[in-house]
């Protein structure tokens, strides 16, 4: 039973349901997510958020904003993020 909720859960996540999520909880300027499992089963994910909630907070404060928005992330399996304020993602533009 436990295995079949697992499985059911994986397969209603997807990359546009956690950028929607991302988008509007953390109010993101903007958001990327990419599936990275290798047969795109949704179980593993790269993220990139832009909010103007991050600025002034260390990168474990933002880590901890962005998981505290997925009540799902028991649920997958890799997650990395990478969290950015408005000012970092237009330097990082321009690069």
């Amino acid at each position: 039973m436990i295995n079949r909720t697992i499985l059911t859960i994986c397969q209603e996540l997807s990359a546009n349901y956690l950028q929607e999520k991302l988008q509007r909880d953390l109010e993101a300027e903007h958001v990327e997510v990419e599936d990275t499992t290798f047969n795109r089963c949704a179980c593993s994910f790269r993220v990139l958020v832009v909010s103007a909630k991050f600025e002034g907070k260390p990168l474990l404060q933002r880590h901890q904003l962005v998981n505290a928005c997925l009540e799902e992330l028991p649920h997958i399996h890799a997650f990395e993020q990478k969290t950015l304020t408005p000012e970092q993602w237009a330097r990082e533009q321009q690069k």
